[in-house]
């Protein structure tokens, strides 16, 4: 599969020509990208939200929760080939397996409604996911990240949590409770998500590792919600995301033996993790 952007030869056949997306002046891809958006009640910021969003993705999956605002009417007039799922169940973490399981397309974005993610930042994701990553993870605290939404306990609870389990499974995330990720369809089979609450971040986050995926995390600017107020509550959802991350059983064992083994590296590799 190729990622780079070359000119049609005269002879070549359009429709195949066709078949690669151009998202850069330097890179084209041939997956289909499908964004993954959660919303309830989001009218007002979805204006935000889609004018960002790159022209060359290939579908916007909307997970509608039961919204008593215009949020359905405004995106299909924003985006007129949206693909609306209305929500049966309640939270965000269903609301995104819904959504995951509408997707087509052979990469899946995750993108909030609330207007605090920055769509253009796309590219960079897709490109992590193009040149061989498996999982690519937005971080507010990667070089060249940043936020303007967290408080300072925020950033202490969400540093803890990140600590406990890069020590407890091995990973070497920067941010963990972040809702922007991108990944290959096919890992959904890998992870097996199964919480219905603002913890699914981490749940993916967590699993991901434990699967032994290749993680690239991705320098991401969280901007301000631009209208409405969020449902997160930090010690309540804090606590929720600890509790999934302790009913996780380590690994790191068997990631340990996975890198040894793996016939991408010399040998003698990741002995002193």
């Amino acid at each position: 599969m190729s990622s780079v952007l070359r000119q049609p030869a005269s002879d070549q056949d359009p429709l195949m020509a066709a078949e690669y997306r151009p998202i850069s002046s330097h890179l084209a891809i041939t997956p289909p990208v499908s964004v993954v958006i959660p919303a309830m009640n989001e009218a007002e910021n979805l204006p935000y939200v889609f004018k960002t969003l790159p022209g060359w993705i290939h579908e916007v999956v909307l997970v509608d929760g039961n919204s008593t605002d215009d949020t359905v009417e405004v995106a299909r007039q924003l985006w007129p080939g949206v693909k609306v799922v209305e929500q049966s169940g309640k939270g965000k973490g269903d609301a995104l397996i819904t959504g995951f399981e509408a997707c087509t397309g052979d990469i899946i974005v995750m993108v909030d409604a609330d207007g605090s993610a920055d769509g253009h930042e796309i590219v960079s994701y897709v490109s992590a996911l193009v040149s061989g990553a498996d999982f690519a993870k937005g971080s507010r605290f990667a070089n060249g990240g940043g936020t303007d939404d967290m408080t300072f306990i925020r950033k202490l609870g969400n540093w803890a949590l990140c600590t406990i389990v890069n020590r407890k499974f091995g990973a070497r995330y920067t941010d963990l409770c972040y809702g922007y990720n991108a990944f290959w369809r096919h890992c959904l089979d890998k992870i097996d998500l199964d919480c219905t609450g603002f913890e699914i971040e981490t749940l993916i986050n967590v699993r991901v590792v434990k699967a032994g995926l290749k993680v690239q995390e991705i320098p991401s600017y969280e901007y301000l919600r631009i209208h409405g107020t969020s449902n997160l509550r930090a010690v309540r959802d804090g606590l929720r995301v600890l509790r999934v991350i302790l009913g996780e059983r380590s690994n790191r064992r068997a990631l340990r033996r996975r890198v040894r083994h793996s016939p991408m590296l010399g040998t003698g590799q990741g002995e002193s993790s």
